[in-house]
Parts: C-alpha cells; sequence; structure tokens
C-alpha cells in the first residue's frame, strides 16, 4: 500500500490521462483501434443505463487513489474531487466537437467511483488485509 503513496505520479499519470482522454474530441481509441475518431471503441456492451467504459475509467482512478492517499482527510478530499471530476468532464462534452452529454456516461462515471468506495468500506469496517 505504501508503494502507491510513495508515488503519486502514477495517479497524478492516470488522472491526467482520463482528463486528456474526456477532453478529447472525438474518441482516441476510436482512432487508433478503429481508425475512425468519432465512432469509441466500446470495451464491452453498456449494462442497461450505463456506460460500461466510463465506469472502467472512473474504477481504476478510484482504485489507483484510494492506494495513494491513505490519510482519512486525504480521503474525504479525494472523494469528493472524484466525484466533481465524473460530473464536471461529463458537463464539459456539452461543448466539446463530436462529443455529447449522456445520462448514461454520468451514471457510469458516479457508479465506478461509488464501487469503489462501497468496497473500500466494506474492507476498512470488517478489517479484511489487515495484519
Amino acid at each position: 500500500m505504501k508503494f502507491f503513496s510513495n508515488y503519486k505520479i502514477i495517479f497524478y499519470s492516470i488522472n491526467i490521462s482520463i482528463i486528456i482522454l474526456y477532453l478529447f474530441p472525438g474518441s482516441i481509441f476510436g482512432c487508433i483501434f478503429l481508425d475512425d475518431c468519432s465512432t469509441p471503441a466500446q470495451i464491452t456492451p453498456d449494462f442497461s443505463k450505463i456506460s460500461t467504459n466510463h465506469f472502467y475509467a472512473f474504477f481504476i482512478v478510484s482504485i489507483f487513489g484510494y492506494l495513494t492517499f491513505l490519510k482519512d482527510k486525504q480521503i474525504k478530499y479525494f472523494i469528493i474531487y472524484l466525484i466533481l471530476l465524473a460530473i464536471l468532464l461529463e458537463i464539459c462534452h456539452l461543448f466539446i466537437p463530436q462529443r455529447s452529454f449522456q445520462w448514461s456516461d454520468l451514471f457510469g462515471n458516479l457508479l465506478g467511483v461509488f464501487v469503489v468506495i462501497f468496497f473500500k468500506n466494506l474492507i476498512n469496517k470488517y478489517g479484511l488485509f489487515k495484519k
């Protein structure tokens, strides 16, 4: 656990990568894998009303954030940051060419954050992984 808190650059690099991916007009992965920047590359089919790509992105950022920030005060600010980031990045899609605001994307962002918070609270409550 101390590894990530000692090397915060890992979290910051992932965080900057997510922001670049969200603010890019079009789809970087679509450009790379499909040779079509207007078509996003779909990792798995969407859940009923939730974008899986957005869920995976915020799930990964949340996990690395929890591994990076270990103090309670840092965790509280981190949770607020992630929720605001999830909302603001999706709102930015209203103004970015070839991107659009979608509720399913916003729900995917928030679910990715909340799932990690839920499991982190379970681990803390039941003392899993303690010595």
